[in-house]
């Protein structure tokens, strides 16, 4: 494991990251979800696409990556973009998984792999709709077993930065950062995911002018069984992309 410290908006952050198949030239930026880190990408693809220099980035606020700021996906792809210029590299790829996914969109790379991304609002239940309301109601007496009670399980463990940037994060819409993606899109989605339903792939798929879904089967973490299907897809359908 390797770190470089980058400062953004007068804030150091120090990225932990790792590479693989350090000896290549094209690049690949692979980025995890919300409550993720590097570890989990790399075992699904670290020894796929040898060809690409892979590039396993903690995102700041996971795994061994620092973070003391509130921060929003537009943050993170600017602090992620900072951390390409230090290295001086250019990705051909960027995927990204769940909220890695809504990152790597904004980074726009000339192949962009989503693996059942996030950024398309899903319906709450009632009883999520409920809690919210009641956490609202509660807010301003300042009962600190309300979080406690009621914050949702991707926030366990959070500091309070971290927290409110999960907060910022989740409900934000991105349908025209998808309708602004210029280069090949491939989106990868589990067909039993309720996190991002599949639905939310449909959406994302008639937004990107250069789209193809695959539907494959599992839940949200279904790339984990289909990491060399999805590496044979990229090696198809990236090798044409301009860098």
């Amino acid at each position: 494991m390797a770190s470089k410290e980058i400062t953004y908006k007068g804030q150091a952050f120090q990225l932990a990251y790792e590479l693989v198949n350090p000896s290549q030239k094209e690049v690949l930026l692979v980025l995890h979800g919300w409550g993720s880190n590097k570890e989990i990408m790399k075992q699904a693809f670290g020894k796929e696409l040898p060809m690409y220099r892979h590039i396993y980035l903690d995102m700041p606020g996971f795994g061994k990556s620092t973070n003391a700021m509130v921060l929003e996906t537009a943050d993170y792809a600017a602090i992620a973009q900072l951390f390409l210029d230090t290295l001086h590299v250019k990705p051909k790829i960027v995927m990204g998984h769940s909220f890695g996914g809504k990152v790597s969109t904004l980074l726009n790379p000339p192949c962009l792999v989503l693996l059942s991304s996030s950024g398309i609002l899903v319906p709450k239940p009632f009883d999520v709709k409920a809690k919210i309301a009641l956490t609202k109601l509660l807010k301003p007496f300042k009962f600190g077993w309300v979080r406690t009670l009621f914050a949702s399980k991707d926030v366990e463990g959070m500091s309070h930065a971290m927290y409110e940037t999960f907060k910022n994060v989740v409900n934000e819409k991105f349908e025209h950062h998808f309708s602004s993606v210029s280069g090949k899109a491939l989106l990868f989605w589990g067909k039993e995911d309720t996190a991002t339903p599949l639905w939310t792939a449909e959406k994302i798929e008639k937004m990107i002018g250069d789209a193809t879904l695959y539907p494959l089967e599992g839940d949200h973490f279904f790339f984990l069984k289909h990491a060399p299907f999805i590496a044979q897809i990229i090696t198809d359908q990236c090798k044409d992309s301009n860098s």
